[in-house]
């Protein structure tokens, strides 16, 4: 597990802005990671996680649209955001303080067979994205603290506990354990274009080829396609790359060669369009 230092984790620039962000991970949790940040200026441009997030504000307020709505969430509460499901984020007044985790599907789904005592269909859903539950911030809060490397005292054991013990309430909470696997389907035009992006995410596209695809004009095809993914086009194609890119880092590939694969004009792009999304920058992701 690699922590990263505000001073190594920021540019100049989010310093000035009294931007801070610890970013690290825990593999042996299929891959966990772990934001502690705090965000004065710095706004999340709209997109999607294959993780769930799962954040804890411990001062001001952050706001986020999700679910076709805006969300407000503040200390004593917890937000859940599902993976894939389209979101942003940025401060509400003069800033806020949260931790985050990011857990995957797949560690989500086991907990909550645990919980259910028996195979589930697919992970764990939540109806609900802001939990009014100042227990369970609380305990988000010691939890991510326990986990983080800071806490030199703190054993594997412990902390393994602590997680598992902290999931376990959320889900019981808050989960929906039934609730059928959200469909990722549309119209066979769009469902098309969407392969076709995934598929050659290091070429340009040109949008009068991708319509002509979707069988429909330029117009009514940026349309449908928001309508059906929550993203224009050209950010659903930046958020497929920044996937890849996070793929390409934890390989170990360098931010120049992953900005070259995934379709970056150069480092420097990839920087802005990763940090906007992940609130750290590719440098510091690959370090972590």
């Amino acid at each position: 597990m690699t922590v990263i230092s505000p001073e190594l984790s920021l540019d100049p620039d989010q310093r000035v802005a009294g931007d801070v962000t610890h970013f690290w991970r825990v593999p042996r949790h299929r891959g966990l990671e772990c934001l502690r940040a705090t965000f004065r200026r710095h706004a999340y441009a709209r997109h999607s996680h294959e993780t769930y997030a799962i954040a804890a504000v411990l001062s001001g307020c952050e706001t986020f649209f999700y679910r076709g709505e805006q969300h407000y969430v503040g200390p004593g509460q917890v937000a859940v955001v599902c993976p894939d499901e389209i979101h942003d984020g940025s401060p509400h007044g003069e800033g806020f303080e949260y931790r985050t985790f990011y857990p995957s599907a797949e560690l989500m789904r086991e907990i909550a067979e645990d919980v259910a005592g028996r195979p589930l269909a697919s992970p764990p859903w939540f109806p609900r994205t802001v939990l009014p539950d100042p227990e369970l911030a609380r305990a988000h809060a010691r939890l991510h603290a326990c986990l983080c490397l800071d806490d030199v005292l703190t054993s594997e054991m412990e902390q393994d506990t602590r997680l598992i013990a902290y999931l376990s309430v959320l889900i019981a909470r808050w989960a929906d354990l039934d609730a059928p696997a959200p469909l990722r389907t549309g119209s066979k035009g769009i469902v098309r274009v969407r392969e076709h992006l995934e598929a050659h995410l290091g070429q340009e596209a040109e949008l009068a080829s991708l319509a002509a695809m979707a069988g429909l004009s330029r117009s009514h095809f940026i349309r449908a396609f928001q309508r059906e993914t929550g993203l224009t086009p050209h950010a659903y194609l930046l958020d497929r790359r920044v996937r890849a890119a996070r793929r390409l880092l934890e390989r170990g590939e360098t931010p120049g060669e992953v900005a070259l694969a995934c379709g970056f004009f150069d480092q420097s792009h990839l920087n802005r369009v990763f940090k906007a999304r992940m609130g750290i920058t590719p440098g510091a992701y690959r370090v972590a």
